[in-house]
Protein backbone atom coordinates (compact mmCIF):
# COMPACT_ATOMS: atom_id res chain seq x y z
CA UNK A 1 0.00 0.00 0.00
CA UNK A 2 1.93 3.40 -0.68
CA UNK A 3 2.10 5.52 1.61
CA UNK A 4 3.44 8.54 -0.59
CA UNK A 5 3.01 12.23 0.94
CA UNK A 6 1.16 13.65 3.70
CA UNK A 7 -1.27 16.59 3.28
CA UNK A 8 -2.60 19.35 5.37
CA UNK A 9 -5.74 17.85 6.43
CA UNK A 10 -5.82 16.82 10.32
CA UNK A 11 -5.87 13.61 11.46
CA UNK A 12 -6.47 11.76 14.45
CA UNK A 13 -3.35 11.36 16.68
CA UNK A 14 -2.42 7.78 17.24
CA UNK A 15 -2.85 6.39 20.56
CA UNK A 16 0.35 6.63 22.64
CA UNK A 17 2.25 7.47 25.88
CA UNK A 18 5.64 8.81 27.02
CA UNK A 19 7.88 6.83 29.69
CA UNK A 20 9.87 8.15 32.82
CA UNK A 21 13.61 7.08 33.17
CA UNK A 22 14.88 9.70 35.05
CA UNK A 23 18.36 8.35 35.76
CA UNK A 24 19.17 9.23 31.89
CA UNK A 25 20.73 12.90 31.02
CA UNK A 26 18.93 15.15 29.18
CA UNK A 27 20.35 15.65 25.67
CA UNK A 28 19.09 18.94 24.17
CA UNK A 29 18.37 18.79 19.94
CA UNK A 30 18.10 22.41 19.32
CA UNK A 31 19.55 22.63 15.90
CA UNK A 32 19.08 18.89 14.66
CA UNK A 33 20.09 18.02 11.02
CA UNK A 34 20.04 14.91 8.58
CA UNK A 35 22.87 12.48 8.79
CA UNK A 36 25.36 12.11 5.30
CA UNK A 37 25.06 15.23 3.70
CA UNK A 38 23.83 17.73 6.44
CA UNK A 39 20.40 18.04 4.75
CA UNK A 40 18.47 20.60 5.72
CA UNK A 41 16.81 20.06 9.29
CA UNK A 42 14.56 21.61 12.13
CA UNK A 43 14.59 22.01 15.87
CA UNK A 44 13.31 19.12 18.26
CA UNK A 45 12.29 18.66 22.07
CA UNK A 46 15.33 17.37 24.53
CA UNK A 47 15.37 13.85 24.44
CA UNK A 48 16.75 11.16 26.61
CA UNK A 49 19.42 8.34 25.63
CA UNK A 50 17.55 5.47 24.27
CA UNK A 51 18.78 1.37 25.64
CA UNK A 52 20.57 -0.04 22.15
CA UNK A 53 19.30 -3.54 21.28
CA UNK A 54 22.96 -4.81 20.76
CA UNK A 55 23.43 -4.11 24.96
CA UNK A 56 24.66 -7.48 25.36
CA UNK A 57 22.15 -9.72 27.22
CA UNK A 58 22.32 -10.46 30.91
CA UNK A 59 23.22 -14.43 30.76
CA UNK A 60 19.96 -16.39 30.78
CA UNK A 61 21.11 -18.02 34.39
CA UNK A 62 22.04 -15.06 35.61
CA UNK A 63 18.78 -12.79 34.63
CA UNK A 64 16.62 -13.27 37.46
CA UNK A 65 13.23 -11.62 37.41
CA UNK A 66 12.14 -8.94 39.41
CA UNK A 67 8.21 -7.78 40.95
CA UNK A 68 6.71 -4.91 38.70
CA UNK A 69 3.27 -4.06 39.84
CA UNK A 70 -0.23 -3.15 38.33
CA UNK A 71 -3.01 -2.51 40.15
CA UNK A 72 -3.94 -6.01 41.90
CA UNK A 73 -1.21 -8.04 40.74
CA UNK A 74 2.41 -8.91 40.56
CA UNK A 75 4.69 -9.81 37.49
CA UNK A 76 7.76 -10.88 37.48
CA UNK A 77 9.76 -10.32 34.83
CA UNK A 78 13.71 -10.75 33.64
CA UNK A 79 15.92 -7.77 32.10
CA UNK A 80 15.41 -9.49 28.39
CA UNK A 81 11.53 -9.75 28.98
CA UNK A 82 11.22 -5.82 29.94
CA UNK A 83 13.68 -5.47 26.40
CA UNK A 84 11.53 -7.38 24.68
CA UNK A 85 8.36 -5.19 25.70
CA UNK A 86 10.33 -1.90 25.14
CA UNK A 87 11.16 -2.98 21.42
CA UNK A 88 8.22 -4.00 20.69
CA UNK A 89 6.27 -0.84 21.99
CA UNK A 90 8.69 1.31 20.21
CA UNK A 91 8.22 0.05 16.59
CA UNK A 92 4.75 -0.84 17.42
CA UNK A 93 4.76 -4.08 16.03
CA UNK A 94 8.09 -6.55 15.25
CA UNK A 95 8.68 -9.69 13.08
CA UNK A 96 9.94 -12.25 15.81
CA UNK A 97 12.80 -13.20 13.68
CA UNK A 98 14.14 -9.79 13.48
CA UNK A 99 13.56 -9.60 17.70
CA UNK A 100 15.84 -12.46 18.09
CA UNK A 101 18.59 -11.20 15.58
CA UNK A 102 18.82 -7.89 16.69
CA UNK A 103 17.78 -8.18 20.19
CA UNK A 104 18.32 -11.18 21.10
CA UNK A 105 21.84 -11.44 18.75
CA UNK A 106 20.39 -14.42 17.31
CA UNK A 107 19.41 -16.38 20.43
CA UNK A 108 16.01 -17.84 18.91
CA UNK A 109 15.48 -19.96 22.05
CA UNK A 110 15.79 -17.79 24.46
CA UNK A 111 13.91 -15.55 22.60
CA UNK A 112 11.17 -17.64 21.81
CA UNK A 113 10.71 -18.99 26.35
CA UNK A 114 10.83 -14.84 27.10
CA UNK A 115 7.65 -15.08 24.30
CA UNK A 116 5.49 -17.70 25.51
CA UNK A 117 6.21 -16.28 29.16
CA UNK A 118 4.87 -12.83 28.53
CA UNK A 119 2.11 -14.08 26.30
CA UNK A 120 1.09 -16.67 29.16
CA UNK A 121 0.93 -13.49 31.39
CA UNK A 122 -1.17 -11.80 28.58
CA UNK A 123 1.51 -8.74 28.39
CA UNK A 124 2.05 -9.31 24.24
CA UNK A 125 0.13 -10.77 21.10
CA UNK A 126 1.72 -13.00 19.15
CA UNK A 127 -0.06 -13.14 16.15
CA UNK A 128 -0.05 -14.24 12.33
CA UNK A 129 -2.12 -12.16 9.59
CA UNK A 130 -2.53 -12.57 5.97
CA UNK A 131 -0.17 -10.25 4.20
CA UNK A 132 -0.37 -9.42 -0.07
CA UNK A 133 0.19 -11.75 -2.53
CA UNK A 134 -1.24 -14.36 0.26
CA UNK A 135 0.94 -14.92 2.40
CA UNK A 136 1.12 -15.40 6.39
CA UNK A 137 3.28 -13.14 8.38
CA UNK A 138 3.98 -13.57 12.08
CA UNK A 139 4.14 -10.16 14.57
CA UNK A 140 4.62 -9.12 17.99
CA UNK A 141 2.42 -6.11 19.39
CA UNK A 142 1.86 -5.20 23.03
CA UNK A 143 -1.63 -5.36 24.77
CA UNK A 144 -2.74 -2.60 26.80
CA UNK A 145 -1.79 -4.49 30.03
CA UNK A 146 1.69 -4.85 28.89
CA UNK A 147 2.03 -1.27 27.72
CA UNK A 148 1.07 -0.44 31.18
CA UNK A 149 3.43 -2.50 33.07
CA UNK A 150 6.41 -1.31 30.34
CA UNK A 151 5.20 2.41 31.22
CA UNK A 152 5.40 1.83 35.21
CA UNK A 153 8.84 -0.29 35.17
CA UNK A 154 11.09 3.23 33.64
CA UNK A 155 12.35 0.88 31.19
CA UNK A 156 12.16 3.59 27.61
CA UNK A 157 13.19 7.54 28.08
CA UNK A 158 11.18 10.11 28.98
CA UNK A 159 10.58 10.98 25.55
CA UNK A 160 10.31 7.73 23.85
CA UNK A 161 6.60 7.08 22.71
CA UNK A 162 5.70 3.79 22.87
CA UNK A 163 2.16 1.60 21.33
CA UNK A 164 0.17 -1.30 21.78
CA UNK A 165 -1.85 -2.88 19.48
CA UNK A 166 -2.67 -2.90 15.53
CA UNK A 167 -2.81 0.74 14.39
CA UNK A 168 -3.25 -0.16 10.45
CA UNK A 169 -3.62 -4.31 9.69
CA UNK A 170 -3.66 -3.49 5.95
CA UNK A 171 -0.06 -2.24 5.90
CA UNK A 172 1.52 -4.58 8.87
CA UNK A 173 3.79 -6.39 6.94
CA UNK A 174 5.30 -2.50 5.88
CA UNK A 175 4.74 -1.87 9.25
CA UNK A 176 6.83 -4.59 10.51
CA UNK A 177 9.65 -4.03 8.62
CA UNK A 178 10.50 -0.51 10.18
CA UNK A 179 12.77 -2.25 12.58
CA UNK A 180 14.75 -4.13 10.49
CA UNK A 181 15.32 -0.61 8.72
CA UNK A 182 16.58 1.14 11.90
CA UNK A 183 18.48 -1.78 12.90
CA UNK A 184 20.30 -1.01 9.65
CA UNK A 185 20.43 2.41 9.61
CA UNK A 186 21.29 2.69 12.91
CA UNK A 187 24.80 0.13 12.49
CA UNK A 188 25.73 2.91 9.98
CA UNK A 189 25.16 5.07 13.02
CA UNK A 190 27.38 3.69 14.71
CA UNK A 191 30.31 2.56 12.98
CA UNK A 192 30.54 6.10 12.16
CA UNK A 193 30.40 6.61 15.95
CA UNK A 194 27.52 7.96 16.76
CA UNK A 195 24.37 6.72 19.01
CA UNK A 196 20.81 7.24 18.38
CA UNK A 197 18.81 8.63 21.47
CA UNK A 198 15.39 8.47 20.01
CA UNK A 199 12.91 6.95 17.47
CA UNK A 200 9.65 8.94 16.15
CA UNK A 201 7.64 7.01 14.15
CA UNK A 202 4.99 8.80 11.33
CA UNK A 203 2.26 9.01 13.86
CA UNK A 204 3.97 11.26 15.77
CA UNK A 205 5.54 13.22 13.38
CA UNK A 206 2.15 14.00 11.68
CA UNK A 207 0.73 14.96 15.39
CA UNK A 208 3.36 17.28 16.12
CA UNK A 209 2.99 18.78 12.12
CA UNK A 210 -0.91 18.99 12.41
CA UNK A 211 -1.01 20.97 15.67
CA UNK A 212 0.47 24.05 13.67
CA UNK A 213 -1.38 23.64 10.61
CA UNK A 214 -4.77 23.46 12.44
CA UNK A 215 -3.78 26.96 13.20
CA UNK A 216 -3.74 27.76 9.50
CA UNK A 217 -6.58 29.69 7.57
CA UNK A 218 -5.77 29.35 3.90
CA UNK A 219 -7.30 32.40 3.06
CA UNK A 220 -4.41 34.72 5.00
CA UNK A 221 -2.04 36.31 2.56
CA UNK A 222 1.45 34.30 3.36
CA UNK A 223 -0.30 30.81 3.92
CA UNK A 224 2.37 29.29 2.22
CA UNK A 225 5.33 30.68 3.67
CA UNK A 226 3.71 30.32 6.95
CA UNK A 227 3.45 26.21 5.84
CA UNK A 228 7.22 26.21 4.68
CA UNK A 229 8.06 27.53 8.20
CA UNK A 230 6.32 25.25 10.02
CA UNK A 231 7.77 22.56 8.04
CA UNK A 232 11.37 23.59 8.32
CA UNK A 233 10.30 23.66 12.31
CA UNK A 234 9.74 19.74 12.08
CA UNK A 235 13.10 19.11 9.89
CA UNK A 236 10.56 18.36 6.81
CA UNK A 237 10.30 20.35 3.49
CA UNK A 238 7.17 21.60 1.21
CA UNK A 239 7.58 19.24 -1.82
CA UNK A 240 4.76 20.11 -4.82
CA UNK A 241 2.17 21.32 -2.08
CA UNK A 242 2.72 18.56 0.17
CA UNK A 243 4.67 17.73 2.99
CA UNK A 244 6.25 14.45 2.80
CA UNK A 245 6.61 12.48 5.88
CA UNK A 246 9.05 9.61 6.28
CA UNK A 247 8.12 6.27 7.90
CA UNK A 248 10.79 6.71 10.85
CA UNK A 249 12.95 9.49 12.10
CA UNK A 250 16.39 8.59 14.64
CA UNK A 251 17.61 11.81 16.53
CA UNK A 252 21.17 10.54 17.09
CA UNK A 253 24.37 11.89 18.96
CA UNK A 254 27.37 12.31 16.63
CA UNK A 255 30.90 11.01 17.33
CA UNK A 256 31.25 14.42 18.57
CA UNK A 257 28.09 14.57 20.56
CA UNK A 258 26.82 16.47 18.30
CA UNK A 259 22.79 16.46 17.82
CA UNK A 260 21.52 15.16 14.30
CA UNK A 261 18.17 12.89 12.90
CA UNK A 262 18.13 10.94 9.17
CA UNK A 263 14.41 10.71 7.91
CA UNK A 264 13.92 7.04 6.77
CA UNK A 265 11.48 5.67 4.34
CA UNK A 266 10.77 2.11 3.41
CA UNK A 267 9.75 2.11 -0.53
CA UNK A 268 8.09 -1.09 -2.15
CA UNK A 269 6.84 -1.72 -5.47
CA UNK A 270 3.19 -0.52 -4.57
CA UNK A 271 4.65 2.95 -4.32
CA UNK A 272 3.59 5.21 -6.87
CA UNK A 273 6.09 7.29 -8.77
CA UNK A 274 5.49 10.48 -7.89
CA UNK A 275 5.38 9.60 -4.38
CA UNK A 276 9.07 8.00 -4.92
CA UNK A 277 10.07 11.12 -6.59
CA UNK A 278 8.72 13.44 -3.52
CA UNK A 279 10.45 11.00 -0.81
CA UNK A 280 13.82 11.49 -2.91
CA UNK A 281 13.38 15.25 -3.15
CA UNK A 282 12.90 15.58 0.48
CA UNK A 283 16.33 14.12 1.67
CA UNK A 284 15.02 10.87 3.27
CA UNK A 285 17.56 8.00 3.41
CA UNK A 286 15.04 5.43 0.70
CA UNK A 287 15.21 1.57 1.78
CA UNK A 288 13.35 -1.13 -0.23
CA UNK A 289 14.10 -4.87 -0.26
CA UNK A 290 16.13 -6.84 -2.86
CA UNK A 291 13.07 -7.35 -5.11
CA UNK A 292 11.85 -3.78 -5.67
CA UNK A 293 15.27 -1.84 -5.61
CA UNK A 294 15.02 -2.31 -9.33
CA UNK A 295 12.13 -0.67 -10.15
CA UNK A 296 12.53 2.08 -7.66
CA UNK A 297 16.04 2.77 -9.23
CA UNK A 298 14.70 2.93 -12.53
CA UNK A 299 11.81 5.55 -11.23
CA UNK A 300 14.55 7.59 -10.02
CA UNK A 301 16.86 7.55 -12.67
CA UNK A 302 13.73 8.30 -15.41
CA UNK A 303 13.59 11.53 -12.79
CA UNK A 304 16.96 12.49 -13.09
CA UNK A 305 17.28 12.07 -9.08
CA UNK A 306 20.40 10.52 -7.74
CA UNK A 307 18.96 9.59 -4.61
CA UNK A 308 20.19 6.05 -3.48
CA UNK A 309 17.87 3.00 -3.17
CA UNK A 310 19.60 1.08 0.41
CA UNK A 311 18.95 -3.03 0.33
CA UNK A 312 16.67 -3.72 3.66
Amino acid sequence: MSRDTYSYEPHEARDAATRTRPQHRQVPVSEVRDAGAERSGGKSSDVAPRERGRIPLTPERLDSPSAYFDRDRTYLLRDSELRMLSEIATFRVIRPSDLAKYAYSGDSARMERDLRRLKHAHLLNDQTVEVPRKKMLRVLTLTKQGHRILRNSGQLSEQQVSYHGLAKPKEVEHDAALYRLYEKETARIESAGGRPVRVLLDYELKRDLNRELAKLAEDQPDVDQERKRIAERHGLEVIDGKIPIPDLRIEYVNADLEPRHVDLDLVTRDYRPRGVAEKARAGFALYSSAEDAPRLRRILHDRDLTAEILSL
